[in-house]
């Protein structure tokens, strides 16, 4: 995949999708930098890194601080010399009904998954924009872009903003060959996988549940810097759950 020794900043790197994409970049000898406000988790995703033989440096991070964000690609830059690639998977949700979510609530949402994703690209492109090859930014947003559950107002918003956010950086950076696009995933399951019911497997036409790997991957291509014809891109990787029509008798 052409990412040895490349620098990989992953934000919310520490748990689920993040911790598999920091994995799959380490794998491929990237130098990995675990990004989360999680001291505990992203430390422990560092190190596990570091002993698989990867290259791995744990910066603590709080995406919704612009001061956090600056120091974060000043420390990549004084670690490893620049920044190629940026994952910008941080993100929260709040499940409350219309009535209920305060403004705050809104907000933080609208801070951490949004306005955090602009702030990181614009300080990665800083670096990425000196590179010989320039550079690499994938948002993770979700499949609530484009579909909703109820009580989901801020995430959605949230996610929707962060594809519209995908395109406008594509347009921008391109002339410095910085490549933007865009990943929503569908179910991924963070938890026991063998916990599922044969039900939930059947809901997508794939056959099965999505596991944080199959976004690993797609990270692993979007981040290939052979693949400079693609930007501006959403890639929807969802088993094909949200193309499938569903009818109740």
């Amino acid at each position: 995949m052409k990412t040895a020794n490349r620098v990989v900043v992953v934000t919310g790197a520490g748990n689920g999708i993040g911790k598999a994409v920091s994995q799959g970049f380490a794998a491929e000898e990237a130098c990995v930098i675990v990004a989360d406000m999680d001291g505990e988790a992203g430390e422990r995703q560092a190190e596990a890194l570091r002993q698989a033989g990867g290259k791995a440096l744990f910066i603590r991070t709080d995406v919704r601080r612009e001061a956090d964000i600056v120091a974060l690609m000043e420390k990549a830059e004084a670690a490893f010399g620049t920044v190629d690639v940026l994952i910008n998977n941080a993100g929260v949700s709040r499940w409350k009904t219309v009535y209920e979510l305060s403004a705050d609530e809104w907000d933080d949402v609208l801070f951490t998954n949004l306005r955090g994703a602009f702030l990181c690209a614009r300080e990665a492109a800083k670096r990425m924009r000196s590179n010989p090859n320039g550079g690499a930014i994938v948002n993770i947003a979700s499949t609530r872009s484009i579909m909703s559950e109820p009580n989901s107002e801020a995430y959605a918003a949230s996610k929707g903003g962060l594809v519209a956010l995908t395109h406008a950086l594509a347009v921008s950076l391109g002339p410095d060959r910085i490549r933007v696009n865009c990943i929503s995933p569908g179910w991924i399951e963070n938890g026991p996988y063998e916990a599922l019911r044969e039900a939930d497997h059947a809901q997508h036409p794939a056959g099965r549940v999505g596991k944080p790997d199959d976004i690993a991957r797609a990270c692993l291509y979007l981040a290939d810097a052979r693949n400079d014809f693609l930007t501006g891109s959403h890639l929807v990787i969802d088993g094909g759950m949200t193309r499938k029509m569903i009818y109740e008798p």
